[in-house]
């Protein structure tokens, strides 16, 4: 079974939507991030997890959550970006929480596009050893290297964080300059770190944030990153309305013991939690 501890419902009333965009023709350096959502998925089975969170939150009692499978990307490049958006705009029109397994990180672009439409103020929080933020990689200004570049240019979010970065470098700094970008460098890191946030809150998870000890299925290894535990507490402690999020380049050819995937399934299920408490706060 893949699902989520057991948390996944058949029912047309749900508050969280699964949706899995197989996507990697944007990786600059392996291929392998397509089969993520599917990894994910297998390692949420209920025969191994259950689906209680750390938080104290039954997700399988406490919100209805439904998978929606992976959206089809057989189109023509030009038009998986418009599909991508699209799809997920019908998810937030319905007032639905949409939770997405990528899948390269090129995928986040078209993502906020559609959360853009909905929220006039968005704040991204993003967890990357990587800022994304070139203005191209190997003449691609859509790489998996550059959403971030793309979404603050656009205007699509009115404040990023970024946090576990690690590898910048001076292009990325003088953008983290010119939009006002918080960039919180491994360096500077400190365990007791506490972020709130104002406005909508969509969350950007990179696996490569971890440190490769904790994910090494991942087509980029930054030694010096976060640790799962590290990232539980930020997510626990985060002040926020989160309003969506994607977990994206997990590459399962280099996850030999599926630790990475493991991983996943607890942010995701972390934060699942962490919305249903800011639900019933409200």
């Amino acid at each position: 079974m893949t699902d989520f501890g057991g948390a996944i419902k058949k029912t047309d009333k749900y508050e969280i939507a699964i949706l899995g965009i197989p996507y990697d023709e944007k990786s600059s350096y392996l291929k392998g991030t397509s089969l993520g959502p599917r990894a994910i998925r297998e390692a949420s089975t209920s025969e191994m997890i259950n689906a209680w969170t750390e938080l104290d939150v039954n997700l399988e009692e406490d919100i209805n959550i439904v998978d929606l499978g992976d959206l089809s990307l057989t189109d023509s490049e030009s038009n998986i970006f418009n599909k991508i958006e699209e799809e997920v705009y019908k998810i937030i029109q319905r007032g639905v929480i949409p939770v997405i397994l990528g899948g390269d990180h090129s995928i986040t672009y078209p993502i906020v596009k559609a959360f853009s439409r909905k929220y006039k103020t968005l704040d991204i929080l993003h967890f990357d050893a990587h800022p994304d933020l070139y203005d191209e990689l190997y003449g691609d200004p859509l790489s998996h290297a550059c959403p971030f570049a793309r979404i603050m240019e656009k205007g699509l979010a009115n404040n990023l964080v970024q946090i576990g970065i690690r590898a910048k470098i001076d292009e990325h700094v003088e953008k983290a300059k010119k939009y006002n970008i918080k960039m919180i460098e491994m360096k500077d890191f400190r365990d007791d770190i506490l972020l709130e946030f104002h406005n909508p809150l969509y969350i950007s998870f990179d696996l490569d944030s971890l440190d490769p000890a904790f994910a090494p299925g991942v087509s980029h290894h930054e030694p010096g990153g976060l640790t799962t535990r590290q990232v539980i507490k930020i997510i626990h402690n985060l002040k926020a309305n989160i309003v969506g999020m994607d977990v994206v380049e997990l590459n399962p050819k280099r996850d030999l013991t599926g630790i990475t995937a493991s991983a996943a399934v607890k942010v995701i299920m972390e934060i699942m939690g962490k919305i249903v408490l800011q639900r019933k706060n409200k």
